[in-house]
């Protein structure tokens, strides 16, 4: 799935519309931390929870489960709804119903998934990790997404309707479940707390 919010939540250390806080003695208070670092995914409004996706298109990737071990490998094939330029659905609104087995994360959901990549937001503050340097949230723009590798763009060899089951064996790949280089720069938080593909792929899931 591919979850590209329009806005992103003003983190309450940002928020022009407070006024600034002072101490007992007048002097300036330390800024409120920002909202991924204290509340919990489960307690996280839409905004907040939308804002989490930092729009990389690594979780729409066609996937391949094999049916003897489970194990799940990642393709460099897209979802049919995958904007390749973009990097983010064409009908986000509907794709539930335009791709039967497309997953909607839930705070319960991300505690199970294990194909989530490493780098996903909602995987770390479930690990009780902080938002790398990259994130939207974080860098303040969405383009630093691209710059530190995190972005699948330029990576997609085609959308899954061009390719049938066995020619998807072909496209495997192993850089949607690594860090980029550089890109590691993540610390502990104050929320919550497969690589290899079998012989018999047959299971797409998203």
């Amino acid at each position: 799935m591919s979850r590209t919010p329009e806005k992103l939540p003003v983190a309450p250390s940002e928020n022009p519309v407070a006024a600034s806080p002072q101490g007992p003695c007048g002097e300036p208070a330390a800024p409120a931390a920002p909202f991924w670092r204290t509340t919990p995914l489960a307690a996280m409004n839409t905004e907040q929870w939308e804002s989490l996706c930092d729009g990389c298109g690594r979780c729409c990737l066609v996937k391949l489960e094999d049916e003897e071990s489970g194990a799940i490998a990642y393709t460099d094939v897209a979802c049919r709804l995958f904007d390749v330029e973009g990097c983010g659905c064409r009908d986000y609104a509907h794709r539930s119903e335009q791709v039967e087995d497309c997953v909607r994360l839930t705070p319960e959901a991300v505690a199970t998934l294990s194909w989530l990549p490493p780098t996903c937001a909602y995987r770390l503050l479930q690990e009780g990790k902080d938002l790398p340097f990259w994130h939207p949230l974080v860098s303040g723009d969405r383009e630093s997404v691209r710059a530190a590798g995190i972005s699948v763009a330029g990576r997609v060899a085609g959308l899954e309707d061009q390719f049938g089951v066995f020619e998807l064996v072909e496209r495997l790949v192993n850089w949607p479940v690594r860090w980029p280089r550089g890109a590691k720069g993540t610390g502990r938080a104050t929320g919550s707390g497969q690589r290899n593909a079998g012989k018999r792929p047959s299971t797409l899931r998203r």
